[in-house]
């Protein structure tokens, strides 16, 4: 199995499931336990728009390598049907963080995940305040 060989939407497929477990942690070390507000907190994280959100930071910031951007660039250039709740820009973007997150589990570069997924939820967790 090797990370640069596969296709940009099994990467997101594995990208989202890590993102999600890294925001369910954070939003429930910060205090939140009830289902429903867990639920919603988490939704202002791992929405399309949120995610987009951070991968224009950090695109804009110059912020990842030329191999994470090699990465970002196949995931938002990945075929797919756009769901009817975003727009195709917003979900390419949105793509391509999670190919970026799923490409860094499977090359096991666990403290560069980290570190993004720290950054992403800073930003974020910023942008709400």
């Amino acid at each position: 199995m090797n990370p640069k060989t596969m296709k940009s939407l099994t990467l997101a497929y594995m990208g989202d499931a890590v993102y999600e477990k890294y925001v369910r942690e954070h939003l429930i070390r910060r205090g939140e336990v009830k289902p429903n507000q867990l639920h919603q907190s988490a939704v202002s994280f791992v929405s399309a728009k949120a995610q987009a959100v951070v991968m224009l930071h950090w695109l804009e910031m110059d912020y990842l390598s030329e191999q994470e951007q090699a990465v970002v660039r196949r995931g938002r250039n990945a075929k797919s049907s756009v769901p009817k709740n975003t727009d195709p820009q917003t979900y390419r973007y949105s793509t391509a963080f999670e190919a970026l997150l799923g490409y860094l589990y499977l090359n096991d570069e666990t403290t560069r995940l980290t570190e993004l997924i720290h950054d992403a939820i800073a930003i974020l967790d910023e942008r709400s305040e």
